[in-house]
């Protein structure tokens, strides 16, 4: 386990605005509650609390992969709409101590749904 510091810095803050996911003509997610993560030289990724997006648009996916500075993220098969992408979302569910805020949380791949209004 790593821990942002300068060499790697890590923000989470509230992002400001309305935050729609959309898939196959439906929204599949929607909130006011995202948390914006910033880490290094990365683009920014949003994180939406797991009740404000559709149960019954996410389905397990055995992927896995592993950050040193937030541990483990899980993925999601997303499906709405007649469409289904695999490996579409993401979460940790027992992110580091760092970033613990993004539990609960899931964030999306912008080319794996039709778009991100945020």
């Amino acid at each position: 386990m790593r821990e942002p510091g300068p060499a790697h810095p890590i923000t989470i803050t509230p992002h400001p605005t309305p935050v729609r996911v959309r898939l196959g003509g439906r929204i599949v997610a929607e909130t006011r509650r995202a948390l914006k993560l910033c880490e290094a030289g990365y683009e920014p990724v949003l994180y939406l609390p797991r009740e404000d997006v559709a149960a019954d648009a996410l389905g397990p996916n055995p992927k896995r992969s592993f950050c040193p500075y937030k541990g483990e993220a899980f993925y999601f098969d997303l499906t709405a709409g007649g469409a289904t992408r695999e490996a579409a979302a993401w979460s940790y569910e027992n992110p580091f101590p760092a970033v613990a805020r993004i539990r609960g949380h899931v964030a999306f791949y912008p080319d794996r749904v039709d778009a991100i209004e945020a």
